[in-house]
């Protein structure tokens, strides 16, 4: 494996007044990747996206997941990455019946589609976290821009962001200029023409702290920490298990007749999960009360 990959790294360039992040993935994307079959159009937009989260946890306090999330009534119905702060991925699409892909060109997906950033962090509460939710206005052609415009938009701050995957990395770096005064008069406009002569198959091809030398060293770029990814998956068999019991014992019951059990497969790891009727019996005919059930699978 190649060296830092699997690696998120904030980076600081003081003269310039300029922050970033930069995020390599290399097994952590080949592994969200194995469990499904994506035509190339929806692949690479799940790279992007998955590199995207990651790049935002370590820009924005997350102290428990942070997600994104497109949907649109046309050829991709979702595109959904997740990062935690344990630094922890996993990632989906689903696509339109019909086995076409998603569009190159994001304004394709028509003035419904909706694009999402939402913060869970833990509440007081362990039942109830605390969500933060931004609408992303989907008027540019790809995810890059779409952010860029929300972060010039949300937090008033020029920034930059370049996304790219292929079918064995994705990678991702941000650039943001700091609040104030921070910097030299010509900080931003330095870094934004160094960050233009980047492109996706360098960005793809170089790891971690090399890039940042290859690209910034006139600016001195001093690290200020660095972070492991993975993937993982939340789901669990508890979690399978009030999902039922959210649906309510008829639908249960009705969904294990053919088979006489209830078989649900994770979409994010392929995990999967079976209730026979017997505990569908002891599900619905326990007296104890159970625990607020998730309002999904997740």
């Amino acid at each position: 494996m190649t060296a830092q990959s699997d690696t998120l790294t904030r980076f600081l360039l003081p003269d310039a007044g300029v922050r970033g992040v930069h995020v390599h993935l290399d097994e952590t994307w080949r592994e969200i990747l194995s469990h499904a079959s994506y035509p190339p159009a929806a692949a690479e937009l799940l790279g992007e996206a998955s590199v995207a989260s990651a790049l935002f946890t370590g820009h924005t306090k997350v102290d428990g997941r942070l997600s994104i999330q497109l949907r649109s009534n046309t050829a991709m119905r979702t595109l959904f990455a997740e990062c935690t702060a344990a630094g922890t991925l996993r990632g989906i699409v689903q696509l339109a019946e019909g086995g076409g892909d998603a569009p190159r060109d994001l304004t394709a997906l028509g003035e419904d589609a909706l694009l999402a950033i939402t913060i869970e962090n833990p509440g007081l509460d362990p039942r109830e976290p605390q969500r933060y939710q931004s609408l992303v206005g989907l008027t540019a052609s790809n995810l890059d821009e779409a952010f860029e415009d929300y972060f010039r938009q949300s937090e008033q701050l020029p920034t930059r962001l370049l996304l790219a995957a292929d079918g064995g990395r994705a990678a991702g770096l941000l650039l943001q200029k700091l609040p104030g005064d921070e910097g030299d008069h010509d900080g931003w406009s330095r870094a934004s023409a160094l960050f233009e002569t980047l492109g996706k198959q360098e960005l793809l091809e170089v790891a971690g702290n090399d890039l940042l030398h290859r690209l910034f060293h006139e600016e001195k770029p001093e690290l200020l920490g660095e972070r492991p990814l993975r993937f993982a998956c939340s789901c669990s068999r508890e979690r399978v298990q009030g999902m039922l019991e959210s649906l309510g014992e008829a639908e249960a019951r009705a969904a294990a007749e053919p088979t006489g059990a209830v078989e649900i497969r994770c979409e994010f790891c392929g995990q999967e999960y079976h209730f026979a009727l017997t505990e569908l019996d002891i599900l619905f005919g326990d007296a104890v009360v159970s625990s607020p059930a998730p309002e999904r699978l997740q």
